[in-house]
């Protein structure tokens, strides 16, 4: 049994050997937190809570096996909202004492990552491009469960990047999603700048891109031009893939990776799908992106990183906290 509740979604899964969903109920809060602009912390716990037992139940129940026949209870233990942690954690804990069962806190971020899992075997050594709300890395794994950061970004998250270009364009909450389509549909670019960094970095940076959307936004309102939203998104979905695409490839190359991963809530983003996969075609370079009802947050894909930790015996106490900022290097399964 998998529980995920670090932001925005109450999701919960049974998962079998780590591939082979079960189950796999997803409760969004995107309506409630639209009329916000973005997610509002207490907001998100509260309905956390209202949810998480009947996710649980129903986990169960479309699962067909009965909580006796669980190996192990998952939980999300960080990174995340920590009071949206905090309500998963408890309700992990609760059912793991209840039935005498092992817990198991998990890494958010692993579970993006080992959702390819749930499509396809993963091959090592391989590097792992995740892009999300909240992160853009990317991940040196040697060996299953074993990861070493070898880029992040310097300031905004990608999938931030893209609420901030969508709310100045005027697209509600969440924005990722209409700035894609928009810019797919497009026929005209605004060329903005690529933030490259130092020239054997694998950092990434886009609060100057979305600042240059900004001027760029201001400056067409104030000459009184109309339209111009298309190009604009165009523009900073280029910049944004070029630079993506181009890091993740060279990480590759310079770790002789025998595959790329693509992982995290902005892997559904339809242009860096299509430029990743026509980019590693030409490269002769294995690559793994998971289908789109594993992209956003969900609890099969916290179940398939967690069973990495079962395999080997590495469970949490009773005692597991919530960790708003936990460590993916620290994460890391022990070598066998």
């Amino acid at each position: 049994m998998a529980v995920e509740t670090s932001c925005d979604e109450t999701s919960a899964a049974v998962v079998k050997n780590g591939n082979e969903v079960l189950s796999n109920l997803i409760a969004s809060q995107i309506e409630t937190h639209k009329v916000f602009g973005g997610v509002v912390p207490e907001v998100a716990s509260r309905k956390h809570v209202e949810s998480i037992t009947l996710m649980l139940e129903e986990a169960v129940e479309q699962a067909g096996i009965s909580l006796e026949k669980l190996s192990a209870i998952a939980v999300t233990e960080g990174p995340g909202l920590v009071g949206a942690l905090l309500v998963g954690i408890m309700a992990a804990k609760s059912l793991a004492f209840a039935i005498d069962k092992p817990l198991i806190g998990t890494h958010h971020i692993a579970g993006h990552i080992y959702a390819n899992r749930l499509v396809q075997e993963i091959s090592y050594p391989c590097i792992a491009l995740v892009v999300s709300g909240g992160h853009t890395e990317l991940a040196l794994m040697e060996r299953e469960g074993s990861f070493v950061l070898i880029g992040q970004t310097r300031d905004d998250a990608v999938g931030e990047a893209y609420d901030k270009v969508a709310r100045a364009l005027g697209f509600p909450y969440p924005g990722g999603p209409h700035v894609d389509k928009l810019a797919m549909e497009s026929q005209e670019v605004e060329e903005l700048p690529r933030a490259w960094l130092e020239p054997d970095s694998y950092d990434f940076s886009f609060s100057g891109l979305k600042s240059a959307v900004l001027n760029a936004v201001n400056q067409h309102r104030m000459r009184g031009e109309e339209g111009f939203e298309p190009s604009i998104a165009r523009g900073f979905q280029e910049s944004v893939i070029e630079v993506l695409v181009e890091k993740a490839i060279r990480a590759v190359k310079s770790t002789d990776a025998v595959q790329l991963l693509l992982c995290g809530g902005v892997a559904a983003n339809r242009g860096l799908r299509s430029a990743l996969t026509e980019r590693c075609e030409r490269e002769g370079i294995s690559l793994l992106i998971p289908p789109f009802s594993y992209c956003t947050d969900n609890a099969a894909m916290i179940g398939a990183a967690a069973y990495l930790k079962w395999k080997q015996g590495e469970f949490s106490s009773l005692e597991l906290k919530a960790e708003p900022s936990l460590s993916l290097e620290s994460w890391s399964v022990a070598a066998k």
